[in-house]
This record gives C-alpha cells, structure tokens and sequence, in this order.
C-alpha cells in the first residue's frame, strides 16, 4: 500500500506507525483507517513490536468531522463497524506488543486509539480528552470498554459525561496510561521501551497479554489453568532456554522471538 496519510518504517524488529495529517491535527479519515488497518496487519507479520505516534503537536483529534454538508449524510453506526472495529482490533489483538507514543492532544477516538495499545507512554504536555459529549455523542472507538476497565467506573463515567481535559500526569496517577514523560526526554524515552520489547521473548509478550485480558473474566481456577497452558507452552521456545543459559552465564539474553 502506497501510504499518504501515515509512514510506517520498520528497523531491527520494531515497527513504527506515524500519523501524518498535522495540519489537521492527525484527525482520522476514512484512508487513515484503511492506511492504519493495513500498516498494523503487516507489521504483526514481520516487526517485534509496534510503536503508534503521530506528527507535529497532537497525537490525534479524534474523527475527522469533515465540513457542514457531509453531516446529512453521516453514518457513525456504519463507520464504526466497518471502519474503526476492524482497526482497533488488529491494534488490540496484535501477536506483538504495542505502544502508543503519545505526544500531545489525544482527544475523542483519537484518545481511544491510543488506549487500544498495550501500553500508553504520553509526553507530559499530552492530554487526554473523551470530548462525544460536546458533540452530542458517546465515547466510541472502544472507550466504554477501556476506560471502565481502566480507570474505574466512577473516573469513567465523570470523564465522559464532563469531557474534561485529563493531563498526561493525572492520566498516569490514576492509571488510564504506564508513563508521563518529562517533553525533553520524552522521544528517547519511548524509543528505549520499544526496542526492548523488540529485542524481547516475543512469544512470551503475546502469551502476558493473552493471560491478562482474560483474567477479567476468569475465576481463579480458570486463570491458574490458563497459566500453566502459557507457561508450558513458553517453556517449550527456544527464547525460555536462552533466557536460561544466559541467566547461568551472567549475560545478557539475546532472544530470538521464538
């Protein structure tokens, strides 16, 4: 695919996704989707990990409105399903990890694509903004599921119903996101995480998030078994044994992905 509204690039195992719209803050349209969809896909088939940052000051504004005249004929019902369904789950069922770089202005499904990665970094300018209500709208693009889960269903439901404006700091301390970066070190920072998880035991990161996700709806004699599946299922790749040997020769573990 020839992209317009992203670049994606990918050095030693880790895949990077840019949005590339900064005149209108990242804002999603119908190609971005289709350019996001297609860049996470193949990047779940080659890279390590995946990294989703965007250009120039916002991360993302949320959906694209377009002009006046397009609001008579919009179908929101339509395009998340057949537009942001799709891309939120190749995002969130990835068999690699994902970060979302965020480094600056995250709001509406701009907001809830970041919260779809496994882990969210944000510079300490960013924001988080879950703004459908000004709008006369629900928080979509999967941000009922996320942020309940989140955050709790107190945060969840002010943080909907208000749209406030929800700092990188504030996002961080009440657990919607991993890390708030000082701006200066910020680019370095997400740079270091994402190749380490590059460089991981790749098959073990899938089998952490597989573990995870289902223990929200797992008795604890369910995720035990779970557990013992996935961990003798890791104990069987060839990144275990290294892991082991290198653990017994005081180096570093060069893993392989399998």
């Amino acid at each position: 695919m020839q992209y317009e509204t992203i670049t994606y690039s990918e050095t030693d195992g880790l895949g990077l996704i840019t949005l590339n719209r900064p005149e209108v803050m990242n804002a999603l349209s119908t190609q971005m989707r289709a350019e996001l969809l297609f860049a996470v896909k193949e990047a779940g088939k080659t890279a390590r990990a995946l990294v989703l940052t965007g250009a120039g000051r916002a991360f993302c504004s949320g959906q694209d409105l377009g002009d006046r005249a397009k609001l008579a004929n919009i179908d929101l019902e339509r395009t998340l399903r057949d537009e942001y369904e799709p891309l939120l789950r190749a995002i969130y069922d990835s068999p690699i990890p994902t970060i979302s770089a965020v480094n600056g202005a995250a709001a509406g499904a701009g907001a809830n694509l970041a919260l779809a990665a496994d882990v969210v970094i944000a510079a300490q300018s960013a924001s988080f903004i879950q703004a459908f209500t000004r709008i006369g709208l629900i928080p979509d693009a999967g941000g009922t599921y996320w942020l309940p889960r989140q955050i709790g269903a107190a945060r969840a439901m002010g943080a909907a119903l208000f749209a406030d404006k929800i700092s990188a700091d504030q996002a961080a301390s009440w657990g919607m996101i991993y890390e708030s970066i000082p701006d200066d070190g910020f680019a370095a920072h997400w740079r270091a995480r994402a190749a380490h998880l590059a460089a991981g035991p790749t098959a073990a990161y899938k089998a952490v998030k597989t573990a995870i996700r289902a223990s929200h709806g797992n008795s604890l004699d369910a995720q035990l078994t779970l557990e013992a599946q996935l961990q003798g299922a890791c104990g069987m790749t060839h990144d275990f044994k290294e892991g082991v040997i290198a653990f017994l020769e005081k180096r570093p573990a060069r893993f392989e992905g399998r």
